[in-house]
């Protein structure tokens, strides 16, 4: 995930899929004026200000509101996987990944905060999860032994990609602080966002991975971890009121697994030959293009601070 504007550190080919354009081949048309990043800056300003109105309203005033923003999002990052996995030949169980990806967050998150109800969220994320994987592999069989095994794979890429990763948002909000949870892990991401497009666009001179994302720049992976480090140091002290070394590490491992996330939908891109998931946010391109830091990193997030605000105060004192 990255904000307004973002992407700076990409070139051409890096968003087709494709190899840049080298010497003798034709030229790369000019990205439009007024963004370097070749991106419609102020379409991406105001529909990066909608969002940011929408989670933290939800957040404050209405959790199950945002859980069902959180589901709706992923069951159309869901959708632009499958589809971006067609161009490949890989035919995914699309309406049973939506349908599973709904129930595995909403369930996670009722079953948290309805105890009396007898099953634990880990439980109903287990069980949701396990019949979501069932029902794909049942609605391919129709389609006979050709292909079986690709498409399968396909559909069990998604479910662990999206929903999966994605379910632990609901688990962090669930519990007694899960609005700073939440809150705190959803700024150290965007934190690094922020410090790597900074520091990238004005100091980046040496690439990170040439292969998958040839702009990104090890001086802008530095501006990440080094933002991050004082907003999770931030969080961690005035909203979840623990010691500063509980920021620290979030600060650096999500900053870490959410440039992984990064990456690794660049790779799903490139091999699927597209610039964007899709166009439905006007601006940023899909909706997987902008969670994709936010998805690898939250099992991350949730762990910390599922271990960490259990034992800080004993190895503090």
């Amino acid at each position: 995930m990255l904000v307004a504007g973002d992407e700076p550190n990409r070139s051409a080919g890096d968003l087709t899929g494709t190899p840049a354009a080298s010497a003798g081949s034709p030229a790369t048309p000019e990205a439009p004026r007024g963004s370097r990043a070749g991106r419609d800056l102020p379409a991406a300003i105001g529909v990066g200000v909608a969002l940011f109105v929408a989670i933290v309203g939800s957040l404050e005033w209405f959790h199950l509101g945002f859980v069902l923003l959180l589901a709706a999002t992923l069951a159309l990052g869901a959708h632009e996987v499958a589809r971006a996995l067609r161009r490949i030949g890989m035919h995914a169980a699309t309406w049973p990944i939506v349908v599973g990806a709904v129930g595995i967050v909403i369930g996670s998150y009722l079953a948290a905060e309805v105890p009396q109800a007898g099953i634990t969220s880990n439980t109903w994320l287990l069980v949701s999860t396990g019949l979501t994987v069932l029902l794909a592999l049942i609605w391919r069989m129709p389609g006979g032994s050709d292909g079986y095994v690709r498409d399968a794979a396909a559909s069990l890429f998604i479910i662990a990609y999206v929903p999966l990763l994605g379910a632990f948002v609901p688990l962090m909000l669930a519990a007694p602080d899960g609005v700073h949870r939440v809150v705190v892990y959803i700024v150290c991401v965007m934190a690094s966002d922020i410090g790597g497009y900074g520091v990238g666009v004005v100091a980046g001179r040496h690439q990170m991975a040439p292969r998958i994302s040839p702009k990104k720049t090890w001086e802008g992976f530095a501006g990440s971890i080094g933002l991050g480090i004082v907003v999770g140091i931030l969080g961690a002290t005035l909203l979840l009121h623990t010691h500063w070394w509980v920021g620290l590490l979030l600060g650096v491992l999500l900053v870490g697994f959410g440039t992984a996330g990064d990456l690794v939908e660049s790779l799903v891109k490139r091999d699927v030959g597209i610039k964007d998931m899709s166009h439905i946010l006007p601006g940023h391109g899909g909706v997987m293009d902008r969670i994709d830091s936010m998805l690898v990193a939250a099992p991350v997030a949730w762990l910390i601070m599922h271990v960490t605000l259990a034992v800080g105060p004993i190895i503090g004192q």
